[in-house]
């Protein structure tokens, strides 16, 4: 028998399942995607506080040019409840999941996964609908998170305006969403006043999603990862990124460089930071190495990472949801 020489994992390894395949979509001539509308199915918004369910939900829309809109998730008991000292919940924004080019806050993993967040915190949900790449590449997404929070700020929504503690509003987003919410709270940490009365009290990054052109130790180790193997993360970037950047751009790649200097905005108006994972995901090297940058900026920033699990696992096992609400509901 002839020795053979061990395999030293590549620094950038060649996936050879399709990610194209993997992810039910097609390139078209025109740049754009044909998506496997069966594979996220949508739920509809329930607004009627007749329905005996525990939270109620409504659809607005707040750009009609940009086909951009939003649903609010409420509480059921806080319309039926006329008492006068009923109090106004919390207030977050959030940011869906699905690599920049999927889904949509009508996605029924979300809805679900929204439902049952505003249930547990006591919460009124914003999940904000923003246009898909790479029909509309990045920043595109983080203008319309932005433009949705200066929406929320004007808005006449009684569901907002009635219930919502404005003066209490955290951002959050799950995978891709977690880094909308990191760029977009770079950008808000500087419009502080122009968003008055809404005041946000922090940043919440679920399982953010990041990347950069060398592999990190995790993807390495979880290249053939079954939920988000590097070969179908590197074409979501492509897919995402402005024409002709690489995955070392900073929407990517945070960590880059010294980092981004708005993070400086993070500390002066001293919101907290929190970002969750667990080593099961490939992404998690990414995640700890933003977590270091920020504390090294002075960044008030917390982390919540756990052993096993996969990418998008709170999405899937209701229990591990829940869980993650307990984290949530400490840190708001």
């Amino acid at each position: 028998m002839s020795s053979q020489t061990p395999t030293v994992p590549s620094p950038d390894p060649i996936i050879v399942d399709d990610p194209y395949k993997r992810l039910e979509i097609t390139l078209n001539p025109d740049g754009s995607l044909t998506r496997n509308a069966n594979r996220y199915p949508n739920t509809s918004a329930t607004p009627d506080p007749n329905q005996p369910i525990p939270v109620l939900s409504k659809d607005i829309i707040f750009n009609q040019g940009k086909h951009t809109w939003a649903r609010i998730f409420l509480p059921r008991w806080q319309v039926i409840d006329t008492s006068s000292s009923a109090k106004k919940l919390p207030l977050i924004v959030y940011y869906h999941a699905g690599g920049f080019i999927q889904c949509s806050a009508a996605s029924t993993i979300f809805h679900v996964f929204c439902s049952n967040m505003a249930l547990e915190l006591q919460a009124i949900i914003v999940s904000v609908d923003y246009r898909l790449a790479p029909e509309h590449r990045l920043p595109a997404a983080y203008d319309d998170a932005m433009e949705a929070l200066h929406w929320i700020k004007t808005t006449q929504e009684e569901w907002l305006t009635k219930y919502a503690d404005f003066a209490t509003c955290f951002l959050m987003g799950s995978s891709s969403g977690g880094n909308i919410v990191y760029h977009a709270g770079l950008r808000a940490a500087k419009e502080v006043d122009d968003l008055e009365p809404l005041k946000i009290q922090g940043l919440i990054l679920h399982q953010p999603f990041f990347g950069g052109s060398k592999k990190a130790e995790s993807e390495l180790r979880l290249v053939n990862d079954p939920i988000l193997p590097p070969g179908v993360s590197d074409l979501m970037w492509e897919l995402a990124l402005p024409n002709g950047a690489d995955r070392d751009h900073e929407y990517c790649n945070p960590t880059a460089g010294k980092g981004s200097t708005l993070l400086e905005n993070l500390v002066s108006v001293r919101w907290r930071v929190l970002v969750t994972g667990c080593d099961g995901d490939p992404l998690i090297d990414r995640q700890v190495g933003l977590v270091k940058l920020m504390e090294e900026k002075g960044v008030k920033v917390a982390s919540h990472f756990h052993a096993g699990d996969y990418h998008g696992v709170d999405f899937t096992q209701p229990a591990k949801a829940k869980a993650l609400f307990l984290v949530l509901k400490r840190f708001i």
